[in-house]
């Protein structure tokens, strides 16, 4: 059985207001962009393909895989303008392998827990995600901001990473995406995650997978220090 990681850290931050990207922005003295690469490169992962911002290969191949022996990493990829595109392209670069972990680089907090449930997850269903159910009510609103619908909250998760796919599955669901890519934009439609493109493109269904309340994802100035806390909460517990 051979796993394999894409890793996306190809994000521009712009909601993040800042100079940096939040990929490289530090916490607790690291970059965001550390803490998952170190997870992934000292789990059951076989290799890491890290997807860049074009012209940034050189730098995270440096300042990343080189300074902090990060050796699983086998390739870095340029991305593209979409996530969906950058997801493509690290699965173009891979060779072969049965079980593909799609990770996104500004979710600092994955940790071995996750990577072991996902990886039985998608041993079962072929197609699973790390989420965790909402704690506030959720309204649906029409396009005027009135609220429509409140559904069950029960049943409602939150979509986290790594999302985890049989490999010929989700490579084939995301080809597929690029030939219709066109006919989708024209409706309007926006893919923002990789199981949106299984729901879409096959007819697997996508097992939801507990990840973690902490497995955030750094997007705005106010996550910094959540992450901060996080962070330090969990070094004081390894001391």
């Amino acid at each position: 059985m051979k796993t394999i990681a894409i890793l996306l850290a190809a994000g521009q931050g712009k909601r993040m207001q800042s100079d940096v990207k939040k990929q490289y922005i530090l916490i607790q003295g690291k970059p965001v962009l550390y803490y998952p690469l170190k997870v992934l490169q000292d789990s059951f992962i076989d290799e890491i393909i890290l997807v860049s911002s074009p012209g940034e290969e050189a730098f995270l191949k440096k300042e990343f895989v080189e300074r902090y022996g990060f050796d699983k990493v086998k390739k870095i990829v340029p991305g593209g303008k979409e996530r969906y595109h950058s997801v493509a392209y690290g699965l173009n670069a891979i060779d072969t392998c049965d079980y593909c972990f799609i990770h996104d680089g500004a979710r600092p907090f994955l940790s071995e827990a996750i990577l072991e449930r996902t990886l039985e997850a998608v041993k079962k269903y072929q197609a699973c995600v790390a989420a965790m159910p909402v704690k506030d009510t959720i309204k649906i609103v029409d396009e005027e901001g009135f609220a429509t619908l409140t559904p069950r909250r029960d049943l409602v998760w939150m979509m986290q990473t790594p999302q985890v796919f049989a490999y010929p599955l989700i490579h084939g669901a995301y080809r597929m995406l690029l030939e219709k890519e066109q006919e989708l934009l024209e409706q309007g439609m926006k893919i923002t995650d990789d199981a949106m493109v299984i729901e879409t493109f096959t007819d697997q269904k996508v097992k939801m997978v507990e990840g973690s309340y902490e497995n955030i994802k750094i997007t705005t100035p106010e996550d910094i220090p959540m992450a901060e806390n996080i962070q330090k909460n969990r070094m004081q517990n390894l001391e």
